[in-house]
């Protein structure tokens, strides 16, 4: 049986989502490889508020996904949800070049994050549906690899146009526009879901005891993990904000996305599939140890080659995080509650991406930058000590 599972290959549906998260994240960072200097260097505002409207906007994104998850095991259809998700997300994207002022901005971020909350956690279940179990990691590893491919083209399209029309941001942010709806329609024609036996539901909230008695162990340990993980885990943005701080210019900022991705994706995928065969927490320790290098040399850069090279291992760093720790999520959880399993991961983690990025912000604007990336190790080292408390099962066969 594990042989003939060995042999299969990546489902149809996989690819598929594997490309709308591209098209998707293309769109979106390259938006926001241009964000934050758009809103200090043209809107005016303060470090602080950046890490505000980040910390806001990402953690309603993740908790967002607790009913959108719920709402698919109920169902029993994640499409219907995907679609709806990713839709309100490109309905944003013209907001932003049209934005006059910090609070616009957040709008149009607030509303572009509930569309991230709700395709989020049906995606990943979805994902976890179609995914033979082994190859599961590979599969999470794929999806995250395409999106990040996605992530690395956004920051560089954004280059290329900042050249072509001098650093006219607002010009160049209404090219997000036409990627963004490419996914709609990727979505609505290329992706397909198993056929779910037809059976009577009870709409039940996703944190009732019931449902939080079902899960393991080995799952909650998945969930503590995460949420500490997320306060080491702040905004992105931050790293912007560094590069010009370190002597880029406007127009070679979103430089640093564009580094970060390409060893994200690079590693993303390798890291996934190499998790089938090897224990997933190893590789979620290698992806801490890189997160605290990247942290410390962050602080310490003094130039943009020292930049360059704490960015590169912030990248893969999440290529040796992210998808292990949705992968983790899928392993420990019975099949009829996936949807709301990684609702309830994200809800937690949310709850604790809120004051990360709120904090750093903090720090960054009282005590200098040095001091934000030095508190990210320290929390990446908490998340460190946690670790061996994680499952070390290659999958689980649902």
């Amino acid at each position: 049986m594990k042989k003939a599972l060995a042999t299969q290959g990546i489902p149809r549906t996989v690819w598929a989502l594997g490309f709308v998260s591209l098209f998707m994240d293309l769109s979106s960072e390259l938006v926001h490889s241009l964000l934050p200097i758009f809103l200090v260097n043209t809107l005016g505002a303060g470090v602080l508020t950046v890490g505000v409207i980040e910390g806001v906007v990402e953690a309603t994104a993740l908790i967002a996904k607790v009913f959108s998850g719920a709402i698919s095991d109920f169902i029993g259809r994640r499409k219907g949800l995907i679609l709806l998700g990713y839709g309100l997300a490109a309905l944003t994207k013209p907001l932003f070049p049209l934005a006059t002022s910090a609070e616009m901005v957040f709008l149009a971020r607030f509303l572009d994050r509930i569309g991230k909350g709700i395709r989020g956690a049906p995606r990943d279940a979805l994902i976890a549906d179609v995914a033979p179990p082994a190859i599961r990691g590979a599969c999470f590893g794929l999806r995250q690899s395409m999106d990040t491919v996605g992530a690395f083209l956004g920051p560089l399209l954004a280059i290329a146009l900042m050249l072509l029309f001098h650093d006219d941001i607002p010009l160049v942010l209404w090219f997000a526009v036409v990627p963004a709806m490419l996914t709609v329609m990727l979505i609505a024609f290329g992706v397909s879901e198993p056929e779910r036996e037809e059976k009577s539901h009870t709409f039940h909230s996703p944190i009732h005891i019931d449902v939080l008695r079902r899960f393991s162990r080995g799952y909650w340990w998945v969930v503590i993990v995460g949420a500490v993980f997320s306060l080491a885990r702040f905004s992105e943005a931050f790293l912007v904000l560094r590069a010009q701080q370190t002597g880029l210019s406007m127009t070679w900022v979103p430089l640093v996305m564009v580094v970060m991705s390409l060893f994200y994706t690079l590693s993303a995928y390798p890291a996934g599939k190499l998790s089938d065969r090897i224990s997933r927490t190893s590789m979620l320790v290698i992806g801490l140890v890189l997160l605290i290098a990247a942290d410390v040399i962050l602080a310490l850069a003094q130039s943009v080659l020292g930049l360059m090279v704490g960015v590169s291992l912030w990248g893969l760093h999440m290529g040796f995080s992210q998808g292990i720790l949705a992968t983790l999520v899928a392993d420990t959880t019975p099949r009829e509650l996936k949807g709301t399993a990684f609702g309830i991961f994200n809800l937690v983690s949310g709850i604790f991406m809120l004051p990360a990025s709120v904090v750093a912000g903090l720090l960054w604007q009282t005590y200098g930058s040095a001091v934000c990336f030095y508190a990210g190790a320290v929390f990446a080292v908490l998340t460190l000590a946690l670790a061996p408390r994680l499952p070390h099962r290659k999958y689980h066969i649902d």
